[in-house]
């Protein structure tokens, strides 16, 4: 039987700001494919305004932590000069994140969570399991999916299909 997550909220209506602030965060998706990373973007938002932003940068950094999340997270504490971050503080991600990244989240006390799309295989805040939900953690998060999640999968689809079709072709010519 699936996981059947307690706190996703799946909302029926998006804010104008809600809908800006993903719409920033897929362009940095774009920016990450751009550059021959898997495409997720991040932006931390306080006060309307951006606190923090990233994309999956892994590939060019040799960083295994260096998901979208976490470089946004990293942003925000660099400029805030603070591990933790303000009060009301919400996190949009193109995709859901997965259990380092929630982790971080947790700790750095982001309040909210947005995310675009779903990772069937590795997502961490419903897909899987929640873990914002267990109780060992000293803070929980308000999770949202759904918001710009088609627009967010196919450019992830769009991104790995190209990647294989060039495998394909690497191979090929070899």
């Amino acid at each position: 039987m699936p996981y059947q997550p307690l706190n996703m909220q799946a909302s029926t209506f998006w804010l104008a700001e809600d809908i800006k602030w993903m719409q920033q965060a897929i362009q940095l998706a774009k920016q990450g494919a751009e550059r021959g990373e898997v495409p997720v973007g991040a932006v931390l938002v306080h006060d309307q305004q951006i606190i923090g932003q990233g994309f999956n940068q892994p590939i060019s950094s040799h960083d295994a932590t260096a998901h979208a999340e976490i470089v946004a997270l990293r942003d925000a504490c660099t400029r805030l000069e603070n591990y933790r971050l303000p009060l009301q503080t919400t996190l949009y991600v193109t995709l859901e994140p997965c259990t380092m990244c929630i982790g971080a989240l947790i700790h750095a006390r982001v309040n909210k969570l947005v995310y675009a799309a779903s990772e069937p295989r590795a997502g961490m805040v419903g897909s899987q399991m929640d873990l914002s939900l267990q109780p060992f953690y000293n803070h929980s998060i308000q999770a949202y999916s759904g918001l710009c999640s088609e627009h967010s999968s196919q450019i992830l689809k769009t991104f790995f299909r190209e990647r294989r079709q060039a495998a394909k072709k690497n191979k090929a010519t070899m």
